[in-house]
């Protein structure tokens, strides 16, 4: 077990729904593009699949997808939209768990490699890719720029959402690299809220340069979005790919 925080199964059950603008044919066409060409006639697996957001209509595109998720309770939501034998998941961790097989494709989306929450783990995160990567394989990753600059001298709180059904905001320890993500989600019609937590190691893109080449994978393309715009110094997010040496 690694230091990931594990979804419940409340967590699980209203995980779709509260990620439909996520889930819309506009927000995973670019993703689903980028991620088939990189896996061309391979196979792909997904670390931490959860619902299978991503790799549900990744496989009906024709790419052969297997996951890695460490949640009985996210997986079980997957398996409600396709069956064993059609996409396979192991439960259990993306730092250690292994799937047989090799792949031209391992992908870690949303954020979720900042749920291990050591740097030791990410690092056996990049391990475990290149384990399950053929010779010329690549592992993505997309994840968040740590919006440091927004912090104001003696404050530690960032908001990220302020809207009439959700209020988000991230506080940060800058000593040990953990936010918190704080979210008031409106939960009915009497006006009340529901409050949740969840903690996150965040990392610098040179910082997973360096976890990669203990890895033994060398960086291929860095770019800002899943349309391939060019990463620059303000992109709030980057779309990185690194290569096993074939």
């Amino acid at each position: 077990m690694t230091s990931s925080e594990l979804w419940t199964r409340a967590t699980a059950d209203r995980y779709d729904a509260e990620e439909t603008e996520m889930s819309s044919a506009a927000a995973l066409g670019p993703t689903l593009a980028f991620l088939a060409e990189l896996a061309g006639d391979g196979r792909a697996l997904e670390f931490a699949i959860g619902t299978g957001r991503v790799g549900v209509p990744l496989r009906e595109r024709g790419v052969p997808v297997a996951g890695i998720e460490l949640s009985e309770h996210m997986a079980a939501v997957l398996r409600r939209k396709v069956d064993e034998e059609t996409l396979p998941v192991v439960i259990g961790d993306m730092a250690t768990t292994v799937v047989p097989g090799e792949f031209a494709l391992v992908y870690l989306v949303y954020n979720t490699i900042t749920n291990l929450l050591t740097q030791d783990e990410q690092i056996e995160c990049f391990r475990n890719a290149a384990r399950h990567l053929r010779p010329g394989g690549r592992f993505v990753i997309e994840l968040g720029v740590p919006p440091l600059r927004f912090l104001p001298p003696g404050q530690v709180a960032v908001p990220f959402d302020v809207s009439e059904q959700h209020v988000g905001f991230d506080t940060f320890d800058l000593v040990e690299q953990i936010l918190v993500s704080h979210h008031f989600t409106r939960d009915g019609d009497d006006g009340s809220y529901r409050r949740d937590n969840s903690r996150h190691r965040y990392a610098w893109p040179a910082e997973l340069d360096l976890m990669a080449r203990i890895a033994g994978l060398e960086r291929e393309r860095r770019v800002g979005d899943w349309d391939g715009a060019p990463f620059r110094q303000d992109s709030t997010k980057h779309i990185s790919v690194w290569r096993k040496p074939a």
